[in-house]
């Protein structure tokens, strides 16, 4: 008989504080990005706290893989939800969220008194990094989620969706022609079953609330910005749609929030282009998920609310798509997972916003960042640190402030 697995075998008075210190520990260490974590998540609640097994493990990597938003962060409220329901999810959430979210919000306070020549050559070092942790991740993904000729051609027509479009409207653009373009010509590239084996689980919550749960975060996605364009709510219900619109349409990883949110907060003029990829820079230095970028943005943004207000709603707004999203689909994925088609779609979305990214590495990334043959050098350092040497992504981080601290030197700066 197969095993599952629900917050039944969950002691509710323990529940949230059991679960809120192991997840509070890897907030505070788990460097690497979400691979990384997945790694961290398996060693520390399959095989030291055996919360589940590997088969009920590689179920929930399956689902939140399948699914837009945070990979990791939705693997983790997954084991809080099974461990304890709804409060069990919410206590994974925080403990693996917070940590990385405070320093970033505290380097939004501390981002106005960095007006000295060599704390702005630290904050171009920062900008410098980003050209290499967006080059590497689009390699990765590249090799990964663009391994054929098909797939190929669909992350180069999303790289000319977003080139000749622009916008939100490109990125949807290249989004949907990559889910259509996927059934069309990925179906047959998938097997007939995925060879993940499996345990089925049962969902805390019923198919009826999950419904629910799944019309209500397709409701926000157009609700918010019509409530917004209408006058209702000021700038705080706009940062939430904003934010909530990032964390609804990323697929295939973290750093691919890095156009979305560069649309949505630096062409309104709610942060400058510089202070973003400083901020982004910043953020792969922290441990825990990279969509805690989303606190630095809302707590430098220059229209109230902002400083911890704008950075909670900010927070709250990336990450609640993917969250709902977990809910609503958990009860249905043992039938949805056998698909091929909805496997041919999501082969073709992923492919597409490989072309995304690519696409954001030139514009903002590269033509904010890089001004001189210094500037590549310098990135072409850090690519190689991070890509050839396997340098953590936080060490290259501070490296690479301190380069733009040397480039910041009067006599080294000129010629």
């Amino acid at each position: 008989m197969q095993k599952t697995y629900d917050r039944t075998e969950t002691r509710p008075r323990l529940a949230f504080m059991s679960i809120l210190l192991p997840f509070l520990k890897l907030g505070l260490t788990s460097f690497g990005g979400p691979i990384a974590h997945l790694g961290y998540f398996r060693t520390e609640f399959v095989s030291r706290r055996k919360w589940l097994d590997d088969s009920a493990y590689a179920d929930l990597v399956a689902l939140c893989q399948f699914l837009p938003g945070p990979a990791s962060s939705q693997v983790g409220f997954s084991i809080g939800l099974m461990r304890g329901g709804l409060l069990g999810g919410l206590a994974a959430w925080l403990g693996f969220t917070l940590p990385s979210a405070l320093v970033l919000m505290l380097f939004a306070y501390g981002l106005a008194g960095f007006d000295t020549p060599l704390a702005q050559g630290a904050l171009h070092g920062l900008k410098v990094v980003a050209v290499a942790v967006i080059a590497q991740a689009i390699w990765g993904m590249a090799r990964q989620l663009s391994p054929d000729r098909p797939r190929i051609a669909i992350a180069v027509t999303g790289v000319v969706a977003v080139v000749f479009l622009g916008g939100v409207g490109g990125q949807l653009t290249a989004i949907a022609i990559g889910a259509f373009a996927g059934l069309w010509f990925c179906q047959d590239l998938m097997p007939a079953g995925d060879g993940t084996p499996h345990a089925p689980f049962a969902s805390p919550i019923p198919r009826i609330a999950a419904l629910v749960v799944l019309l209500l975060a397709v409701a926000l996605l157009f609700l918010l910005p019509a409530i917004s364009a209408a006058g209702f709510g000021g700038h705080g219900l706009a940062l939430f749609d904003a934010f909530y619109r990032a964390g609804a349409l990323v697929f295939g990883g973290g750093h691919v929030v890095l156009p979305l949110l560069q649309v949505s907060v630096v062409q309104p003029g709610w942060i400058s282009g510089d202070d973003f990829l400083a901020g982004y820079g910043a953020a792969q230095a922290v441990p825990g998920p990279l969509f805690t970028f989303a606190a630095y943005l809302g707590a430098a943004n220059g229209i109230a609310p902002n400083g911890w207000l704008g950075a909670a709603i900010a927070l709250v707004g990336i990450f609640l798509p993917g969250l709902l999203l977990i809910l609503g689909t958990l009860p249905f994925w043992e039938r949805l997972r056998r698909h091929a088609m909805a496997r041919a779609i999501l082969s073709g979305v992923n492919a597409a916003v490989v072309g995304l990214l690519a696409a954001a590495l030139y514009d903002p990334v590269w033509v904010s960042a890089i001004t001189g043959p210094r500037d590549f050098a310098l990135a072409l350092i850090c690519f190689m640190l991070l890509a050839a040497w396997k340098m953590q992504p936080w060490v290259v981080v501070l490296l690479s402030a301190c380069g733009g601290m040397l480039l910041a030197i009067p006599g080294l700066a000129a010629g």
